[in-house]
């Protein structure tokens, strides 16, 4: 249970009087900052208020745990200790850094963002909410968290945390990831935002998301800053609120990923360099469930050079907008026949302790590559 340090700060609503939706958004900073900084949590790329760290943080953050992006952080940092070393970096060692994370784009659109930055900026960050926002891979959360957070600059950062928050608090009871909403709450923010601490506001918004009004499961009311003032908290509608939209169903695809072992070496290619896990190296795959029978000629190989085929066991990986429904086989290709490999076959050959340290492997794949010996 928290202590009463914020608690004594909470504003208490007249009771003849209903507050606006200014004066409530205005009146929750000083309970919210009081909060925030008693507990916020040890987070690595809090340490310093570099813009070269928050950005890297805040475009690892999103679609990922804060758990999961921890050790990724140090790494990267550990490679590319800013600017220039990012802009630099040979595009496959920083994929492999990268790989785990998903949603290999936001790694590609940081080194284009470096090398904008080298080309226009100097090397550094623009101490510019609107030219933050026209850099490849920034929208308009993410500007806001650089340059409120960096550069002290007092601009909203809204995520999926901050209108969950404002929506209960508000009591909005409209879609409020629909764009009218979105802006709606980013205009009101803009206006009502704490002028001094602009980056420890944003932070305290995004804090109290994930840890008392939480995204699953019942929020922890009696221990939040801002419960005085919430009124889908007062009235028990966090169920109701924020509204739930269906989400689109996913496409669902079929896929047999091949394990081609010869010798010390196992088979990948690289995907094309636009589309789904664009440029990554995959084992190879097809279209549609194979039968054993059918491994061997789904990949156009001599049957005199298949040694042996072994099935594995089915797996699933699910992306934003389709899921993977996988089986597999291992097939061991001779080595004394590898010369009647066809042209026409488009992978390469890696030893298979290539794949820890050069060779980028999606997580698609995470189910087969654990069983590559």
């Amino acid at each position: 249970m928290f202590d009463n340090l914020y608690g004594q700060l909470q504003v208490l609503e007249p009771e003849k009087k209903t507050l606006g939706e200014e004066e409530r958004l205005k009146a929750i900073s000083r309970p919210l900052l009081a909060w925030y900084r008693q507990y916020k949590r040890d987070l690595p790329w809090r340490e310093n208020q570099d813009p070269y760290r928050v950005w890297i943080s805040e475009i690892m953050l999103q679609q990922t745990r804060v758990e999961a992006v921890k050790p990724y952080f140090q790494r990267f940092l550990e490679a590319f200790p800013d600017i220039a070393s990012l802009a630099a970096a040979d595009e496959e060692r920083l994929l492999k850094l990268w790989e785990g994370l998903g949603y290999y784009s936001r790694a590609r659109n940081l080194q284009k963002c470096a090398r904008l930055l080298m080309e226009s900026y100097g090397g550094r960050m623009p101490a510019d909410y609107e030219a933050l926002k026209k850099l490849p891979g920034i929208g308009s959360y993410t500007a806001g968290a650089v340059a409120s957070i960096a550069f002290g600059i007092p601009v909203p950062a809204v995520d999926g945390n901050v209108l969950r928050v404002l929506a209960r608090v508000l009591k909005v009871q409209e879609d409020v990831k629909a764009p009218a909403q979105k802006k709606k709450i980013e205009s009101l923010l803009e206006k009502t935002m704490d002028r001094q601490c602009p980056g420890d506001f944003n932070q305290a918004l995004i804090e109290a998301g994930a840890l008392i009004c939480v995204p699953n499961g019942e929020p922890k009311c009696m221990v939040c800053p801002l419960f005085s003032l919430c009124l889908a908290g007062k009235e028990g509608l966090w169920q109701e609120i924020p509204l739930k939209v269906p989400k689109k169903e996913r496409r669902r695809e079929e896929r047999t990923v091949f394990i081609l072992e010869r010798g010390t070496q196992v088979a990948v290619r690289k995907r094309p360099p636009k589309g789904l896990l664009a440029s990554m190296y995959e084992l190879p795959n097809v279209v549609g469930r194979i039968k054993p029978e059918e491994a061997a000629g789904a990949l156009k190989l001599p049957p005199q050079m298949v040694e042996s085929i072994e099935e594995l066991p089915a797996a699933k990986h699910i992306f934003s907008h389709v899921e993977w429904e996988m089986t597999g086989f291992r097939i061991r290709i001779s080595q004394e026949k590898q010369a009647e490999e066809r042209p026409e076959q488009d992978w390469i050959y890696v030893e298979k302790e290539s794949l820890q340290g050069k060779y980028p492997l999606p997580n698609a794949f995470q189910a087969y590559r654990k069983l590559i010996t």
